[in-house]
């Protein structure tokens, strides 16, 4: 009788538990966690259906990697894709794609692009991302809303919205607002300039506070706008 008891409560709790698990996977689309997920590409990988689960360890796919949460070691020969977050070190062959945060490392030959935050480094080709709260250096160029840390490539840096730090380029840097460094072989430009600009030619439209060094300098807020050698607010 008394099994009989223990078995029917056993029953009922699993009763009451499994609508919750059921809203849960028809919401987020997450099934479970696996610590290892190996394949050509997904969801062509084992453990099957490993789209819709969290990997918490090694993720290795000979062409496309893809899974809601990656924490650990995820490599993908054309690209790795994250839909939640991404802790620890991402590679993709030509690109890695994060719809949340990034925390760690990111490499590829290609592109890196967040849509959320990159808590760490990324290296590559060229990038776009939401926010940048560490450092990215690519070959090419990047795009950021907004930067704080450090942006380095050869073509040229682009701050949709706001850079707090330090922007290197061979190029240019520009900026809506620059708050920091902006360090450039040709040119700098800034909407607005909270820093100083080093570079062959500086632009900026309003520098509340902050200095220019280049062969020519041009701070429209000024009343003397352009000076060679150096320009600040007066």
């Amino acid at each position: 009788m008394n099994r009989l008891i223990k078995t029917g409560i056993a029953a009922l709790s699993m009763a009451a538990v499994s609508p919750v698990f059921a809203q849960d996977v028809e919401e987020t689309g997450v099934v479970g966690w696996t610590p290892l997920a190996i394949g050509i590409a997904t969801p062509v990988q084992l453990p099957w259906g490993i789209e819709r689960w969290d990997v918490f360890g090694l993720d290795v796919n000979l062409l496309y990697a893809d899974a809601p949460k990656m924490y650990g070691l995820g490599v993908g020969g054309l690209g790795l894709t994250t839909r939640d977050d991404l802790m620890g070190l991402g590679v993709g062959g030509l690109f890695n794609y994060a719809s949340r945060d990034v925390y760690g490392l990111r490499a590829t030959l290609g592109a890196n692009i967040c849509r959320g935050t990159v808590y760490g480094l990324d290296v590559g080709l060229v990038s776009y991302h939401h926010v940048v709260r560490g450092v990215d250096v690519e070959l090419l160029g990047s795009i950021y809303d907004e930067l704080y840390g450090l942006e380095a490539s050869l073509v040229v840096n682009f701050a949709r919205e706001m850079s707090y730090g330090w922007t290197a380029a061979l190029g240019a840097n520009i900026a809506e607002r620059a708050y920091g460094c902006q360090t450039a072989l040709v040119f700098n430009h800034a909407n607005l300039l909270h820093g100083c600009q080093i570079g062959l030619i500086n632009f900026a439209d309003e520098c509340e506070w902050g200095f220019q060094i280049g062969l020519i300098n041009v701070i429209m807020s000024n009343t003397l706008k352009v000076l060679p050698i150096v320009n600040g607010y007066f």
